[in-house]
């Protein structure tokens, strides 16, 4: 609800579609100017995959629909087999505001499989020109290679993959590593480690005072309740993951809830080395579930060297004191090359959804770096720039009739009017 309602505000306000205004200048030498004026349009029909990890959130009324709705594009839900009864739900609720809102037949609707044909149908109808998906880094490539094979090639708005690396400098660990260790732990286990911006890795100096930390964090994950997951599938594929990192040379298994069976997911926390990591990407796939990795570091170089090597991600974490920030200028700047949100003595998981979030990363994080799922940019997906050269000013879109009938704030001649 509260995406819907910053939706409903940027609306209302109007001024989201940039448009902008330079006039003619016709005595201009050696040519004559001509008069242009630009704006925001919709691109056309979006289709928006829902996602097995938020029924609500990303889904059927999601940041996605919610954000192409407002762009001013239909869109058609291609509901996730994991909850289809809220997705039925929600969709009646859409359904019932457009009709008592007086929308167009068609501006919302929703289909069903269990599968991928209906999908896959989707993406490459000719009418449909975006696509919003949130779901493996499978599902997403899969999507993005169909849609870049049509005879007309579409955007695939996809979040995929993400294991958002959290770092501890030494003086925030010094400081308080015990509180660290409670707020990453309940941070790592939060929604059984089901949110997209769970942190799968923990990076440390090994010249750091460690021991408090380390300790608490293992206690910690040791005496988590396992919790239900969403999918038998989802649990299925936590538990592979786990053995897979376990059985890596040189990882450790500092702690982990008991296993009970069913489809809980028990916490459980690793470690190893920084050089270790440095040889192979294995150690830094995303493990969907309430699991992290604790790397060891040998100085600033080291982690530096770590920041480096990962992919995109959607958030990139660092603990420190303001003597520690201070000198870690050259970790932030990689850091900020490498994620869409940086978080500073925080955890990553929970997304504030306001006009300045980005829920977004360089690739594997979504398929395009440049956007975001979720605030109020979200809606940059959904159009494109339009412009209108020597119209008269009847025949203008109002957002760019000359006395400004809807009192938009526009740029007019380079400057902000």
């Amino acid at each position: 609800c509260g995406q819907l309602r910053l939706y409903a505000g940027m609306l209302t306000d109007g001024s989201w579609v940039d448009a902008r205004i330079d006039h003619a200048d016709p005595a201009r030498q050696p040519l004559a100017k001509p008069d242009t004026r630009s704006m925001l349009r919709p691109v056309g029909p979006v289709v928006v995959f829902g996602a097995s990890n938020f029924p609500m959130a990303y889904s059927t009324a999601g940041g996605d629909t919610a954000s192409a709705l407002a762009a001013g594009c239909p869109v058609i839900v291609k509901a996730h087999p994991a909850h289809p009864g809220t997705a039925e739900l929600v969709a009646g609720a859409v359904l019932a505001a457009a009709a008592r809102t007086g929308m167009p037949d068609g501006v919302f609707s929703m289909l069903y499989d269990a599968g991928h044909e209906v999908g896959q149908a989707l993406v490459i109808h000719p009418r449909v020109k975006a696509v919003g998906f949130t779901g493996s880094r499978a599902g997403g490539r899969a999507l993005m290679d169909l849609a870049a094979a049509r005879p007309d090639p579409i955007p695939i708005f996809a979040e995929m993959s993400s294991v958002n690396p959290v770092f501890l400098l030494p003086g925030a660990l010094a400081e308080r590593g015990e509180k660290i260790a409670a707020g990453l732990a309940a941070s790592v286990t939060m929604g059984v480690g089901q949110f997209c911006t769970n942190p799968g890795l923990v990076i440390v100096d090994r010249s750091s005072d460690t021991a408090v930390f380390r300790e608490e964090l293992t206690k910690l994950i040791s005496a988590a309740a396992p919790g239900v997951m969403l999918t038998a599938g989802i649990c299925r594929n936590y538990a592979l993951g786990r053995g897979r990192l376990g059985a890596l040379p040189g990882v450790t298994k500092l702690g982990a809830a008991p296993e009970t069976g069913g489809n809980h997911g028990s916490p459980a926390v690793y470690a190893v080395d920084a050089a270790t990591v440095l040889g192979s990407d294995a150690y830094t796939e995303e493990i969907f579930g309430p699991s992290t990795l604790l790397i060891t570091a040998d100085g600033p170089a080291e982690m530096l060297a770590l920041a480096e090597s990962f992919e995109g991600q959607l958030t990139a974490t660092v603990h420190g004191t303001a003597a520690d920030l201070a000198g870690a200028a050259e970790l932030l700047t990689m850091l900020e090359q490498r994620a869409g949100r940086l978080v500073c003595n925080g955890f990553p998981t929970g997304v504030e959804v306001n006009h300045s979030i980005v829920h977004g990363g360089p690739y594997p994080a979504t398929s395009d770096g440049r956007s975001t799922s979720v605030g109020a940019g979200a809606i940059l997906r959904f159009v494109r720039p339009v412009c209108w050269q020597d119209f008269p000013d009847a025949a203008l879109p109002a957002e760019l009739q000359e006395a400004n009938p809807l009192g938009l704030a526009r740029t007019l001649n380079g400057r902000r009017a």
